[in-house]
């Protein structure tokens, strides 16, 4: 069985990603905000499950209220793949009273209940068809912590506290780029739930997780580097895996190439690292989310033109910056580079 699980991009949301991870080891999962993320996220998926329609394939949707529109067209495409011979089973499991409207409407697919966390939702759903996992000695517990700051039972004293610092641990958990390795970030963030879940038996568990969070992202980042400071940390590991990924991110101009971040965000240290640790690359261009862009050089290009040239922008020729006026926001990498290779091919200085 082919299962895909598109789920929130909380607590939790992750939350319920650790849980289906425990039943289906070679799963596909997706992370979306609400709106334009969650539309490309869910045509991502049906476009790969077109590609598998030989399987049986289960689609879990958990912690993300669908609007009407979005809940129609969805039960309309698995409806036809279904039709067509396809073995697609559909659930979406949520705790958000705004999407009752589309729990009405979709009865067989769409359980909404808003008494719990869909972290918990979830918890009880793989309980019942699946039966206990073998970690359920500690993943019930954390459920329990999940539920009651996520829906905010503070009467609940010890879950809430230890729920306070898993919050904190995940929304703070930004040094693996989401964006642009939603795979790694997904990973690093379960880990830390499963490396926070070791404090559970813990006296003063809330303070003790508190105190060990900078020394539990400095295990997961140091890899095969000596120990040093978070900053450098994270650098390292954001320079080796930009190397692990170059090709699938190489742009070029004329016979010049260059590496194109999306939403990378404060580039100076990363991209000189990454030009002088691979010479063969004479540019690197990050673009936000909004259109702004910045240009970093290796003295091979003057991108201080480059940057006025194709972004209405400037400044000196090893770094610059600038913004797309005519850039469309999205999640799709390929969409963002695609973009800029056809600015750099009509470029002409």
């Amino acid at each position: 069985m082919k299962f895909y699980h598109l789920s929130h991009t909380d607590l939790d949301g992750y939350g319920c990603q650790l849980i289906s991870k425990q039943y289906f080891k070679d799963a596909k999962f997706y992370n979306a905000n609400y709106g334009l993320e969650v539309k490309l996220s869910l045509e991502i998926i049906i476009k790969d499950i077109n590609q598998h329609l030989n399987e049986e394939i289960f689609l879990l949707i958990s912690d993300l209220n669908l609007t009407v529109d979005e809940s129609k067209h969805l039960n309309s495409t698995i409806n036809k793949l279904n039709e067509n011979g396809a073995k697609i089973k559909l659930q979406l499991l949520d705790h958000h009273a705004t999407g009752e409207k589309s729990a009405a409407n979709n009865p067989s697919w769409y359980f909404l209940d808003s008494s719990k966390c869909a972290t918990k939702i979830v918890y009880e759903y793989f309980l019942e068809h699946y039966g206990k996992s073998d970690i359920d000695v500690w993943l019930n517990p954390l459920v329990k912590a999940i539920n009651a700051i996520d829906i905010w039972l503070d009467d609940q004293i010890d879950d809430f506290e230890f729920g306070k610092v898993l919050l904190l641990l995940i929304s703070k958990a930004q040094e693996i780029n989401a964006t642009l390795f939603a795979d790694l970030n997904r990973d690093y963030r379960l880990y830390l739930l499963e490396e926070a879940a070791k404090f559970l038996d813990t006296p003063n568990r809330h303070i003790a997780l508190d105190d060990e969070i900078h020394f539990i992202k400095k295990r997961y980042l140091q890899k095969d580097h000596q120990n040093n400071t978070m900053a450098n940390l994270s650098a390292s590991y954001l320079v080796d895996t930009l190397v692990q990924y170059k090709e699938q991110f190489t742009i070029t101009y004329k016979e010049h190439k260059g590496l194109l971040t999306y939403t990378l965000g404060s580039i100076s240290i990363p991209a000189n690292a990454f030009l002088k640790a691979n010479p063969d690359y004479d540019f690197f261009i990050d673009v936000g989310r909004r259109g702004h862009v910045g240009f970093r050089a290796d003295d091979k290009v003057n991108v201080g033109i480059m940057a006025s040239k194709i972004a209405n922008g400037g400044g000196h020729p090893n770094a610059s910056g600038g913004k797309f006026k005519d850039f469309t926001e999205t999640i799709i990498y390929e969409d963002v580079k695609k973009f800029v290779q056809n600015k750099l091919d009509k470029l002409n200085i």
